[in-house]
């Protein structure tokens, strides 16, 4: 299973979710104010997330 990480610091959370409305696997949500990983193990690695988020938090 991939690790995923998302650095809090720079991530703007339910203001952006970029990687929730993108991901084709539905790996992210949004928990309270922030985004969580909620299906790690569906993630194919097309880093998608990563080439969409503004703030390079993914």
């Amino acid at each position: 299973m991939p690790k995923i990480e998302i650095n809090r610091d720079k991530c703007d959370g339910k203001e952006c979710a970029e990687c929730v409305d993108s991901c084709p696997m539905s790996v992210f949500k949004l928990e309270n104010d922030g985004i969580a990983v909620e299906s790690g193990a569906t993630c194919t690695l097309c880093e998608l997330c990563q080439d969409l988020c503004p703030s390079s938090a993914i």
